[in-house]
C-alpha cells in the first residue's frame, strides 16, 4: 500500500463512495460495545427503504428464517448487529453509486459482478465455515470498492486508464497515475469502515494470490479467490464461460468438487444471484448492459435533446413532429409533474413548456428546476398566449430563458432554439474546460503524491523511511489519544549485520535487507506499518494493539525470519533479528517515550543472546 496516499484528503473533499447518513450512524453505533439491538432498530426505522429491505433480507431464502419476521427489531436480533451494519453499508453504497460520470466504467456491470462474488463467497463459507457467511457476503460485495472509488474521485483520468490497460497492467497504471491501485484502495476503505482484520488480511492475500499455510486467514483467502472466479463466470457470456471453466474446475478440486458438482453449485449460486439482484435492485442479466448500449446508440440524433411539455395532445403531436424533423431528439410530457420526473431521470438539454397546465403548470416547473442542482443549467423556453409585461416579468423571475407566444410560429420557435443552442454549446465548452482543469489538477495532485511517496520511501526496500515513520507514529498516537485505544511499536535490528557487509560486501548486505523487508510485509497484519529507520534498523507501528499482543507479533516476525533464510547466499551467521516491544494506552506514555522504551528493550535483547523479543518493563 502506498505510504503517502491521503484517504482523509479525499474524504474531506467528498470524492469517495461514502455511506448515507443513516448507514453511517448505524455503523458507528454497532461498533460501540454497549450498543443495544433496540438502539440499532430505532436508527434503521428512520430509513423506511432500509427497514423494508432488512425485513425482506431476514425473510429471504438466502437467510433461511424458519418463521415470518414482521418487525425490524426481531430481524436485527436474528441477523446480528454486525450483519445489519454491513448490510446497511452495502445498500447505502449501491444506492448512492449506481450511476456515475466515469467514461468506460460500467456501473451496472460493476455491481452485478460484485453481487455475484458476494453470493458466491457466502455460499462457499456456508459450505466450509471460516467466517460467518452473512458477513462474508458484505466483504464480497465491497471487495473491489477501490475501482469504484477511483472512478468517483478521478472520473476522466480513470476512464483513460480503463481504455489503456486491463488486469495487472491496469494496477501498474493506477499506481503510476494515482499513487495507489484499486486493490490497495479497497483495503484502505474497508479498514476505514471498520472491517475486521481477518477479513482485510484474507482479502489482501487473495489479491496477491500468495496463499500458503492452513490457518483460518489463508483458508478464507483461498475461498475469496474461488468466489471471484465464480463471480466472473456468472457475468460472462457462454463463449467466455467456456474459457473460464478450466481454471474454475481446477480451483474446485480444492473443495472436493468435480466438474458436474461444480456446475450444480454454480447453478445454485446463479439462482441466488438473480434473487439477490431483485432484493437490492442490482441487475443480474449480462445482456441488459449490451441491450441498453445498443438502444442508446440507435437513439442518437443530431441537434438538441429536448423535452416538450404541453397538456394539448394536438399541440404535442404537431410540434414534436416538426422539431424532430428539424434534427432534434424530442420527448413529450403532458404536465409539469411528469416532466419533472422525466428531467430528473434523463437530463435533457432544453425544455419547452406551456404555461397553463394542471396539476403543475409551467411556472411551477420552472421554479422547481431552478431550485434544484440538476435544473439550474437547463435552457427553458415558455409557451404563452399572453404578452402582458407583468406576466412575462413573473415568468423570467421564475427562471425562464426565453418565451414564444401562441399561436406558435415554427420559424420563430426554431430561431429561439438556435439561440438556446448557442448558449448550451457555450455551457458545454465551459463544462469541458472545468473538467480539463479538474483533470490537470488531479494529475498535478497525483504527481505531488508520487513525489511525497518518493520522499517518504526507502529506495532499497520500498518500505516507508524514517521521516514517514516518525510522522505516522505521531499521527497514530494522536488517534490513540482521541479514542483511548492502545498503541504499540516494535523496534527491530538485524543481528550480526555488520559482518555481512564486512565479509561479503554491501551488495549482499542489500540483498539481505530486501529479503527481511519482504518477509516482514508477508508476516505483519494489514493494519501494521513496517518502516526502515536506517541501516539494519526497522520500526513497526501497530495501531489498536496492546503490548502483549504486539509481543506475539514480534515473535511471529522473528520466527519467520529465522525459518526463511535467503537463498543462494552463504553467510557466517544465519539471518536473525532482535526486537524490542513497547505499548501505550491513550496518552501514556507519549510516542517519543514509546520509541525510547522499545529501543531500551531492544538493547536488552542485543546484550543477551540476540535472536529474541523483549517487552519493555518485563
Amino acid at each position: 500500500m502506498n505510504t503517502e496516499f491521503n484517504l482523509n484528503e479525499l474524504k474531506a473533499a467528498d470524492r469517495l463512495p461514502s455511506p448515507s447518513g443513516a448507514a453511517l450512524a448505524i455503523m458507528q453505533l454497532a461498533q460501540q460495545n454497549d450498543a443495544t439491538v433496540q438502539q440499532v432498530s430505532q436508527l434503521v426505522k428512520v430509513d423506511p427503504a432500509l427497514s423494508g429491505r432488512i425485513l425482506r433480507f431476514a425473510n429471504s431464502a438466502a437467510f433461511g428464517a424458519r418463521r415470518p419476521i414482521v418487525d425490524v427489531q426481531t430481524a436485527i436480533m436474528m441477523m446480528g448487529m454486525q450483519t445489519v451494519r454491513n448490510f446497511a453499508l452495502s445498500l447505502s453504497l449501491i444506492g448512492n453509486n449506481s450511476k456515475g460520470h466515469c467514461p468506460g466504467f460500467d456501473y451496472e456491470a460493476y455491481w452485478s459482478r460484485s453481487l455475484a462474488i458476494s453470493v458466491s463467497i457466502a455460499a462457499i463459507t456456508a459450505r466450509e465455515i471460516t467466517v460467518v457467511p452473512a458477513e462474508s457476503f458484505t466483504l464480497g460485495l465491497l471487495s473491489d470498492i477501490g475501482s469504484l472509488a477511483l472512478a468517483t474521485a478521478w472520473s476522466e483520468i480513470y476512464g483513460e486508464c480503463l481504455s489503456a490497460a486491463e488486469g495487472e497492467q491496469l494496477l501498474a497504471l493506477e499506481s503510476e497515475r494515482f499513487a495507489i491501485d484499486h486493490n490497495a484502495l479497497s483495503l484502505m476503505l474497508l479498514a476505514d469502515w471498520g472491517f475486521p482484520a481477518v477479513f482485510l488480511d484474507a482479502l489482501k492475500l487473495s489479491f496477491e494470490k500468495k496463499v500458503a499455510g492452513l490457518n483460518r486467514t489463508a483458508h478464507f483467502a483461498r475461498q475469496l479467490i474461488f468466489a471471484r472466479l465464480i463471480g466472473n463466470y456468472c457475468v460472462a457470456d457462454e463463449a467466455r464461460r467456456a474459457v473460464l471453466l478450466p481454471d474454475l474446475t481446477a480451483e474446485a478440486g480444492l473443495y472436493a468438487m468435480d466438474e458436474p458438482a461444480l456446475l450444480t453449485f454454480i447453478d445454485e449460486i446463479i439462482e441466488l444471484w438473480h434473487e439477490w439482484g431483485k432484493l437490492i435492485d442490482v441487475k443480474t442479466d449480462p445482456r441488459q448492459s449490451l441491450l441498453k448500449t445498443v438502444a442508446a446508440l440507435e437513439s442518437i440524433l443530431p441537434g438538441l435533446d429536448l423535452l416538450l411539455v404541453d397538456d394539448d395532445p394536438m399541440m404535442l403531436a404537431r410540434l414534436s413532429k416538426q422539431l424532430a424533423a428539424a434534427g432534434n431528439q424530442v420527448a413529450v410530457c403532458r404536465n409539469g409533474e411528469s416532466a419533472l420526473k422525466y428531467i430528473i431521470e434523463h437530463r435533457p438539454q432544453l425544455v419547452i413548456t406551456d404555461w397553463r397546465m394542471k396539476p403543475m403548470d409551467g411556472l411551477a416547473l420552472c421554479k422547481a428546476l431552478r431550485a434544484s442542482a440538476f435544473g439550474k443549467n437547463i435552457y427553458l423556453i415558455m409557451l404563452t398566449s399572453t404578452e402582458d409585461e407583468d406576466a412575462l416579468v413573473e415568468a423570467f423571475d421564475a427562471g425562464i430563458d426565453d418565451y414564444v407566444t401562441k399561436p406558435i410560429s415554427l420559424r420563430v420557435l426554431l430561431a429561439r432554439l438556435r439561440a438556446g443552442q448557442r448558449i448550451i454549446m457555450l455551457q458545454n465548452e465551459l463544462e469541458k474546460e472545468s473538467r480539463d482543469i479538474q483533470r490537470y489538477t488531479a494529475e498535478l495532485a497525483a504527481a505531488n503524491r508520487r513525489l511525497k511517496s518518493m520522499a517518504n520511501t526507502d529506495v532499497l526496500t520500498g518500505l516507508p523511511n524514517r521521516r514517514y515513520a516518525l510522522n505516522r507514529l505521531e499521527q497514530e498516537a494522536a488517534t490513540a489519544l482521541r479514542s483511548n485505544q492502545p498503541l504499540s511499536v516494535l523496534m527491530m535490528d538485524l543481528d550480526h549485520f555488520k559482518s555481512v557487509n564486512d565479509t561479503l560486501g554491501h551488495d549482499v548486505g542489500d540483498q539481505v535487507l530486501v529479503h527481511v523487508a519482504n518477509l516482514m510485509r508477508e508476516t505483519v497484519r494489514t493494519s501494521d506499518i513496517v518502516c526502515r529507520l536506517g541501516g539494519e534498523e526497522f520500526l513497526i507501528i501497530t495501531p489498536n494493539t496492546d503490548g502483549a499482543t504486539a509481543l506475539l507479533l514480534a515473535e511471529r516476525i522473528r520466527n519467520s525470519i529465522e525459518q526463511n533464510q535467503p537463498e543462494g547466499i552463504v553467510l557466517r551467521y544465519p539471518v536473525t533479528v532482535s526486537i524490542g516491544v513497547a505499548g501505550s494506552m491513550g496518552a501514556k506514555p507519549s510516542w517519543k517515550e514509546l520509541m525510547k522504551r522499545s529501543d531500551d528493550a531492544l538493547y536488552l535483547v542485543k546484550q543477551g543472546n540476540r535472536n529474541g523479543v523483549q517487552l519493555a518493563g518485563e
